[in-house]
């Protein structure tokens, strides 16, 4: 019952909303970029191929990573 009404606020003052609006799909914009965008070309994947490949190179980065220490 209480969940209702708290929702009912929420839905009805984003209703009346105009900057608001604006500005949450200015954020939302931004979220998407800085997360889909700049995943793809600034942050590549490391863990490519099958489970082999993908446990090797877990392998590899955790002992090289501790005896660099």
């Amino acid at each position: 019952m209480i969940f209702g009404q708290v929702l009912k606020f929420y839905v009805e003052g984003f209703r009346s909303m105009r900057l608001g609006r604006v500005l949450w799909g200015i954020i939302l914009l931004k979220l998407f970029i800085m997360f889909a965008v700049l995943k793809a070309f600034f942050f590549p994947s490391y863990l490519k191929g099958g489970e082999q490949e993908k446990g090797d190179t877990v392998l590899t980065e955790l002992t090289t990573r501790v005896v660099e220490k």
